[in-house]
């Protein structure tokens, strides 16, 4: 599935747009693995939009940044991310808002887990 993301790095007065594609699934039937690569894939361009070089397999950690899932005015939500880098709003998703925010909260709080575990 493609699908629109939108770039503002700080310090920039314009945004780009791009399309990505890191799902094949519909919204609705995205699994937490689908969610994990969407949010992995709208940091990928950011990063990229600031660090063309950047490789594109690059290890990505889902945390570090603020997140927010929000209607669309013309129907269904974008998913917003916000770095100390800039920001990257993808979207618009048919699926209803608390569906996809409850999916991110939960990759999230499984990212943090796995993450803070002593070893």
């Amino acid at each position: 599935m493609e699908f629109i993301v939108e770039i503002w790095l700080r310090g920039d007065n314009h945004a780009t747009s791009t399309t990505i594609a890191p799902v094949a699934r519909e919204p609705r039937a995205w699994t937490d693995a689908d969610v994990v690569a969407v949010l992995e894939g709208m940091l990928r361009t950011l990063e990229r939009a600031k660090h063309p070089e950047t490789a594109a397999d690059r290890p990505i950690a889902l945390r570090g940044f603020s997140w927010i899932v929000s209607p669309f005015e013309a129907g269904g939500v974008v998913i917003a991310l916000e770095l100390t880098l800039g920001a990257v709003v993808a979207g618009p998703f048919d699926v209803p808002e608390r569906e996809l925010t409850a999916a991110i909260t939960r990759v999230m709080a499984a990212q943090r887990a796995a993450t803070s575990a002593v070893h």
